[in-house]
């Protein structure tokens, strides 16, 4: 029946799969089972659900937390059990309250589970939880402080700034960086114009007296600032979404640091040639004049 409640049950152990599905569907349930953490996302993704029943530890200690907390990013509405065959988890699973509707420890009696999952569905409303966001919005959202936490981390340290240079040279490619980062992190390209901006960048920084790993050092904190930003709005961010919007965003200050380092050291070969030829022609005059 169409209006049967749809349960995903996920648990590790075969036994599980096999006996516990019938005796859910005999109380008039639809009942879908994933045997992995990976197998439990890519069913939610792709099917609606009322009830998430997760093992505690699916192949590794705490992944039902995983489980629990993608269905609450993908399917906010649906209740969320957790299955635990060690009662000293208690306390752990009532920390995390807001995650998990209920948990019952292994084995339980399915008429206890089936009253449980009955009663919690009967008032069910709508989650009212934080919003969640993606890494991209939420970097969006603290561009200027993540700026600001970069620079004071660069003021801070020793060799970086005793490069004299002022404040507002020295924060210049963070929002761009930033920015530009957010974009390939939303799915854009990143653009010749932006690695070309960058190789100027490294061009800039020779000038001001940096060294390559000083240039380095720098996209490093500003790597740190975000890590930092994302810690401190990790309860706002969609879960499901953070492994690959941190690696492409990450991966894109890495491109754009390697564009800097390219243009550092063209700079500086181009100095180099300069003085070599300043000082060839410097030689060769007096001979010039000896001559004359």
């Amino acid at each position: 029946m169409s209006d049967e409640p749809k349960i995903l049950l996920v648990d590790d152990e075969d036994s599980i799969r096999v006996t516990f599905p019938p005796l859910l569907e005999s109380y008039g349930f639809a009942v879908t089972s994933a045997a992995t953490v990976a197998e439990a996302l890519e069913i939610m993704t792709q099917h609606k659900f009322d009830v998430l029943i997760s093992d505690l530890n699916i192949g590794h200690p705490g992944d039902g937390f995983t489980v629990v907390s993608a269905m609450r990013t993908h399917q906010p509405d649906a209740l969320r059990f957790i299955l635990t065959g060690y009662p000293a988890f208690e306390s752990a699973l009532e920390a995390i309250h807001e995650e998990v509707h209920d948990y019952l420890i292994k084995p339980t009696e399915t008429e206890v589970l089936v009253e449980k999952i009955r009663s919690k569905l009967a008032k069910r409303s709508p989650d009212q939880s934080i919003l969640r966001q993606r890494l991209p919005q939420v970097i969006r959202g603290n561009r200027e402080s993540i700026v600001e936490h970069w620079l004071q981390s660069v003021k801070q340290d020793p060799e970086i700034s005793s490069i004299p240079v002022s404040d507002s040279e020295r924060r210049k490619p963070g929002p761009l960086l930033l920015d530009v980062a957010t974009a390939v992190a939303e799915g854009k390209e990143l653009s010749l114009e932006h690695r070309t901006a960058y190789v100027e960048h490294g061009t800039i920084r020779q000038k001001q007296g940096y060294s390559v790993p000083l240039l380095i050092r720098e996209a490093r904190l500003l790597q740190a600032s975000v890590a930092d930003c994302i810690q401190q709005n990790f309860t706002g961010i969609e879960m499901s979404y953070l492994v690959p919007d941190t690696i492409h965003f990450m991966g894109t200050i890495d491109a754009l640091l390697e564009a800097s380092a390219r243009g550092f050291i063209q700079q500086a070969n181009s100095e180099r040639a300069s003085n070599r030829r300043r000082k060839k022609k410097d030689m060769s005059e007096p001979k010039r004049a000896k001559g004359n």
